[in-house]
């Protein structure tokens, strides 16, 4: 676990290093005015994801993008709160387990004291259900670009803000589910390794 987690990291602060993989002009006329390339990198892509890709294809990873952004802000929020001693109140099981006799963050999934299998299969399968009814993109329901999952029926306030601040909104989303990749990865690392982060804790 601690050798994979580790080449993940590696994987990761490489790519803030200078690329290599130089941009076609195809790619770069293409996408160089698309949301997310914004200062000071301005269009970036250094494995040449796009490189002779399409609007489709671009889509494809931005819509992607988008979700890992989501699933990791709600990872990294969780590690912090269940760190802070915050934790559902009651049981988990009929055994009368707490939720809180779980410990925190990888160990919860892996080791000896970690949940159930029977536990780990009905969260996959809440994640799957939500995956398939609410998670999507519905054609035909009004949804205005990628990774827009209202569907007709959640707005929250969207349809009140002027194209200026929904574009500021989607940009500060892209950032912050960027930021909480780096994040959550930085959060496992360092659970193997061990110590005490600022907010976070002891590890």
């Amino acid at each position: 676990m601690k050798s994979a987690i580790f080449a993940a990291a590696i994987a990761s602060a490489a790519a803030f290093a200078p690329a290599p993989v130089a941009q076609t002009t195809t790619a770069l006329s293409a996408f160089e005015s698309e949301l997310g390339a914004q200062p000071p990198i301005g269009f970036w892509d250094p494995l040449g994801l796009l490189d002779e890709a399409g609007q489709t294809r671009f889509d494809r990873l931005r819509y992607v993008e988008i979700k890992h952004g989501r699933i990791c802000q709600l990872a990294f929020l969780g590690n912090i709160i269940t760190r802070a001693g915050i934790h559902i109140p009651g049981d988990i099981d009929t055994a009368g387990d707490a939720f809180d006799s779980y410990p925190n963050g990888i160990a919860a999934f892996f080791g000896p004291d970690s949940i159930p299998t029977a536990g780990l299969v009905q969260i996959v399968a809440f994640i799957g259900w939500l995956e398939c009814a609410f998670m999507r993109d519905v054609e035909g329901t009004g949804n205005e670009h990628v990774g827009d999952f209202r569907n007709g029926y959640i707005d929250f306030g969207w349809d009140d803000f002027d194209e200026e601040e929904k574009l500021s909104k989607r940009a500060i989303e892209l950032n912050n589910g960027r930021a909480a990749m780096m994040g959550i990865l930085g959060l496992m690392v360092h659970e193997e390794l061990g110590g005490t982060l600022p907010v976070v804790g002891d590890m």
